[in-house]
């Protein structure tokens, strides 16, 4: 069995019932955290409509707090999600506003990370990189 997220009568994406049930959980951790609604509805008859206005500030904002964050595990954690809503976003034909300017003037007062040796994470410059990449590699898995 799988269900479908669908724009309008387009399939977006046709996952397996468990893979859907963890993305759909994922999407409520992330609204709550950004305070903002996904435009992802809910799963009805193993079909879930998206409402393609809402999902762009969705991943807009998701993409802003995503490349603007220095926390390692911050990025970890969030990283394959942001991924496959950059997939959903394409495949619904939603042009994004990458961050511009430097992500050194976000305040990450609240989400300080404490170093260690092995401090240090990815460059803010190859970050949209590494997300694009893996975007590209997911979506080979994401059946329509």
């Amino acid at each position: 069995m799988s269900q479908y997220f669908a724009l309008g009568e387009q399939t977006l994406w046709n996952p397996s019932n468990g893979a859907a049930r963890l993305f759909l959980r994922q999407v409520s951790v992330f609204e709550a955290e950004l305070g903002l609604p996904s435009g992802i509805g809910q799963m009805r008859d193993d079909e879930c409509q998206i409402d393609a206005a809402v999902l762009k500030t969705f991943v807009e904002a998701l993409l802003e707090q995503h490349l603007r964050t220095s926390h390692a595990v911050m990025i970890a954690l969030s990283e394959s999600f942001v991924a496959i809503m950059l997939i959903l976003a394409e495949r619904a034909g939603i042009d994004l506003a990458w961050l511009a300017g430097s992500p050194v003037a976000y305040d990450n007062s609240k989400d300080v990370q404490v170093p260690s040796a092995a401090s240090g994470t990815i460059s803010a410059c190859t970050r949209p990189d590494r997300l694009r990449a893996e975007a590209r590699e997911l979506s080979r898995f994401m059946a329509r």
